[in-house]
């Protein structure tokens, strides 16, 4: 479930409960994300599908986690509209929608980092015994496998996060998306939901991430005076920087979604007095790097993948270097005119006007090539 809770009970009418410290703090952070996400995600796809094969196998798993994140952010203005007006006129079916897509950001991004994981474990540990594993259709099949998951396990949360009633101090009644779930969805619906996204969403990819980053340290520091030890640093850098992604963005989060489902789905008296509240603001501060999550993978793509970075450069370069042209030209056909309608400035006047620009006057370098040498491995 996302982190304000599940599904609501009914269309009763009962008290708006006071969330606007809540709501302002995740109104400043989803606008922040979407800024972030949004562009970033959208570069690394298309420098994935533009420039690098599908054929190779860790790409084929960055583009299904951008894809995941991608989806994400493009949800965001549903949530931003929300907290910035506290009510939800758009109807059941877009809180639904909203709601789905963080279940398949939050947990499609644990188990995509999960099979990234065991594919750099088996290229540094089993590189010629697991050569049937680390083939393109191996790859696409496990990513499929994994939307299948994350699709049909959204649909009990998609069926649990319609819109639920309360009336506000001036008994005016209000729509609520997200949170206002009664303590019998919570006992029913909530609790087994939450702890099977527990068991087969988060905790089983945390032991792999885990187990595999262990495994591959160790087989890099057996491996240390071996040709070619720069590339395994490279692998090596991917296996940590998704473990902490993993770890710091999942596991407050998950965590604290369990301790509050626990509390909510008990009995009434339970849980010591302000219990429920103290716990709730730390689900909803643990969500916060839940969301960023989608920020924070881009950069494990281009700090930890040399052919990304190559590729992201070289294009900026091109970019620059058609941009430098577009200037010269410019200048060059601004000079023409100019010298058509007056006559040339004497020597030792004003210099020209390429130098003006801070342009020069010899040839621009040669680009680079767009295309990476070195694939992403």
């Amino acid at each position: 479930m996302s982190g304000e809770g599940p599904p609501p009970g009914g269309n009763g009418t009962a008290n708006c409960k006071d969330y606007d410290d809540v709501h302002t703090v995740h109104l400043v952070w989803h606008s922040l994300v979407l800024a972030l996400g949004l562009p970033l995600n959208g570069v690394a796809l298309w420098v994935f599908l533009c420039y690098f094969p599908c054929s190779n196998k860790t790409v084929v798993y960055m583009v299904n986690l951008a894809t995941c994140d991608l989806l994400f952010t493009l949800s965001l203005p549903l949530r931003i509209y929300y907290y910035a007006w506290g009510d939800w006129p758009l109807g059941d079916v877009p809180c639904q929608v909203a709601g789905s897509l963080f279940q398949i950001n939050q947990y499609g991004s644990c188990l995509f980092l999960a099979c990234i994981n065991v594919d750099r474990l088996l290229a540094l540990a089993y590189p010629l015994r697991a050569r049937h594993l680390r083939r393109p259709k191996v790859a696409w099949q496990a990513c499929a496998a994994v939307w299948a998951v994350i699709v049909l396990g959204c649909v009990p949360v998609a069926l649990a996060h319609d819109t639920s009633r309360c009336l506000d101090g001036n008994g005016t009644v209000q729509l609520r998306c997200f949170e206002s779930f009664s303590r019998r969805a919570w006992r029913r619906e909530i609790l087994p939901l939450v702890l099977l996204q527990f068991l087969l969403g988060f905790l089983l990819p945390l032991v792999t991430v885990l187990y595999c980053t262990a495994r591959a340290l160790r087989a890099l520091s057996r491996a240390a005076d071996s040709p070619g030890p720069g590339k395994r640093r490279k692998a090596m850098r991917l296996l940590l920087s998704s473990t902490a992604i993993f770890v710091v963005c999942f596991l407050p989060y998950n965590v604290a979604l369990l301790v509050y489902t626990s509390l909510k789905a008990g009995p009434p008296g339970a849980a010591y007095p302000g219990q429920q509240a103290r716990a709730r603001w730390a689900l909803q501060l643990a969500m916060l790097p839940a969301c960023a999550n989608c920020c924070l993978d881009p950069l494990v793509y281009y700090f930890s993948t040399e052919g990304f970075r190559k590729t992201f450069r070289a294009k900026g370069t091109v970019r620059s270097e058609e941009t430098r042209e577009r200037w010269i030209s410019l200048s060059s056909r601004k000079s023409r005119r100019v010298r058509g309608r007056r006559p040339p400035a004497p020597a030792g006047g004003d210099p020209p006007e390429e130098e003006l620009l801070g342009l020069g006057n010899g040839s621009p370098p040669t680009c680079p090539a767009g295309t990476p040498e070195e694939p992403i491995s």
